[in-house]
């Protein structure tokens, strides 16, 4: 009997104890408490507090400006090839002013280089002139030099522009600063600069760091009779995020003409993933800097996510 008695006692054992084993296999295969923490999620959850969120950038959003006039605006997303803008957009035109001289530029240069030969310093620094200080003389130097009117028909036909023609002002019929001209053609010409048609490989990144480099503000001071300040508008409504992740190129074209009494005022802002462009009339009487402050709440409206909204745009829409 004794063997038998222990070989049960063995058993009994053999049985408590995969009895106290059990529970703590289970708890290893199981993990912690379900009630507790999530080590996994907790752990992801940590990873993605440490990725940074994504730049602002400018995306189609719904645009109210109460200005005193006639505004249209386009927005070219260069990713998709899409265009969204005003209601007018696509068919109301504007004398594009100096914003026009970004092509004039890159005109030249491209032709230049094509023809095998490399523009004079004389050149070079009309071109930058005509794009940092909005030189009317240098820009009206490389107009001639294109063709006259040749240039601004060239501009139609390379950017595949739909709704554009030559201005028909009285004694300026066909001149370069009166060409009319759509907020969606324009924002096709920025592209035409951007994607290197306007310019050529050779001439697009000097065109768009000149643009970079635009000098002078809206405010009176920095305007001359033949030309003047231009680092105002679009640049205005971007966050400095933007900017410094996006840089961003600007030409912009401004005169008060006398003959209907209005400011007209075109504002062209192109970076890598966008070309954003806001055209106006409006009364005289309000001054340069109303219509720099309309381009900037235009921008500012389009960032995304959200950072432009908050932007305060120096003095009410309403000033004078």
């Amino acid at each position: 009997m004794r063997p038998r008695v222990i070989m049960l006692f063995a058993a009994v054992m053999i049985l408590l104890g995969g009895g106290l084993l059990v529970p703590a296999a289970y708890g290893k295969l199981t993990g912690p408490d379900p009630a507790g923490p999530d080590p996994v999620a907790t752990t992801a959850a940590a990873r993605a507090a440490l990725v940074p969120p994504p730049p602002p950038t400018l995306a189609p959003a719904p645009v109210a400006v109460p200005a005193d006039g006639f505004v249209a605006w386009a927005l070219l997303d260069r990713r998709s090839a899409q265009i969204t803008g005003s209601p007018n957009s696509a068919e109301s035109t504007n004398s594009t002013e100096s914003m026009i001289k970004v092509w004039i530029v890159s005109d030249f240069l491209r032709r230049t280089a094509e023809a095998g030969r490399t523009p004079s310093a004389d050149r070079l620094k009309q071109g930058s002139a005509a794009l940092r200080y909005s030189d009317d003389d240098a820009a009206g130097a490389l107009y001639s030099a294109g063709g006259g009117t040749a240039v601004t028909k060239r501009m139609m036909s390379m950017c595949k522009l739909t709704n554009t023609r030559l201005g028909t002002v009285p004694g300026y019929v066909g001149w370069w600063s009166f060409t009319e001209m759509t907020a969606q053609d324009a924002v096709r010409l920025g592209e035409c600069v951007r994607n290197g048609t306007a310019a050529g490989p050779k001439w697009t990144d000097w065109v768009l760091d000149e643009m970079r480099n635009v000098w002078g503000t809206a405010a009176k001071k920095d305007q001359e009779r033949t030309r003047g300040g231009g680092r105002w508008g679009i640049i205005d409504g971007l966050p400095k995020e933007l900017v410094q992740s996006d840089p961003v190129s600007i030409k912009n074209g401004w005169t008060s003409l006398v003959y209907d009494g209005n400011w007209h005022v075109n504002c062209l802002a192109i970076s890598n993933n966008w070309v954003l462009a806001v055209q106006q009339r409006y009364p005289d009487k309000r001054g340069l800097e109303y219509g720099a402050r309309v381009c900037a709440n235009v921008a500012a409206q389009l960032v995304t996510p959200g950072v432009g909204a908050a932007l305060r745009i120096p003095r009410p829409l309403t000033g004078s």
